[in-house]
């Protein structure tokens, strides 16, 4: 016969059993909400630096302290402009400039111009050009200048001429992918190249 304390300490643990589970879902649900939420990539838009079916995880609190700035990797809600429909996934791309800043493809070298600096992409996908399609733009207050790495393949701020369409609020960023955690093979930091550190703040700004 099982003794009495026993079968009180058994008792107490089917009874604690559902509550730490309701616990432990509600701290997984809280940490998704408002922290750390993980994305799969669905498109090559990013290779080489994100592979398709990668895992990243993303930090959603960062940017409740601060804009996101040049050379991050965001995810973000794609404009109606872009023709993404209700159904289609986030988006993931890398910011290029941020508000304020005048971004111009290309200057004579085939690079990318901000504020009148060249910008260097080591992390381009191989053999693309930093772009093929000519733009010219400031990029208004608030508002962000996104492209892929996989120039070719990305469809992003390029393909809107109209600056405020081309270009995504800061508000819709849903936050900074800054690991790759699977697979294991691909586990990387996603951190700011550092082409971007000679990037000058645009004139006045």
């Amino acid at each position: 016969m099982m003794p009495e304390t026993s079968r009180r300490k058994q008792r107490s643990f089917w009874v604690e059993l559902p509550i730490l589970l309701l616990v432990a879902v509600i701290v997984a649900v809280l940490v998704r909400t408002f922290l750390v939420q993980t994305f799969y990539i669905p498109s090559g838009s990013m290779e080489t630096t994100l592979l398709i079916n990668d895992r990243v995880l993303v930090n959603k609190m960062v940017y409740r302290f601060r804009e996101p700035r040049r050379g991050e990797v965001v995810v973000f809600v794609p404009p109606k402009q872009w023709d993404a429909g209700p159904s289609k996934d986030d988006y993931i791309k890398r910011v290029v400039a941020v508000g304020g800043d005048k971004v111009v493809c290309c200057d004579a070298s085939g690079k990318i111009t901000i504020n009148g600096r060249p910008l260097n992409e080591d992390y381009l996908y191989e053999d693309d050009v930093p772009s093929s399609q000519p733009f010219d733009v400031t990029v208004p207050t608030g508002r962000l200048f996104v492209l892929g790495d996989h120039r070719s393949a990305s469809a992003d701020s390029r393909f809107h001429p109209d600056y405020q369409s081309g270009t995504i609020p800061v508000d819709a960023v849903v936050g900074r992918a800054f690991v790759i955690f699977w697979p294991f093979g691909h586990m990387a930091t996603l951190p700011v190249p550092k082409g971007y550190e000679a990037i000058p703040a645009p004139s006045g700004g």
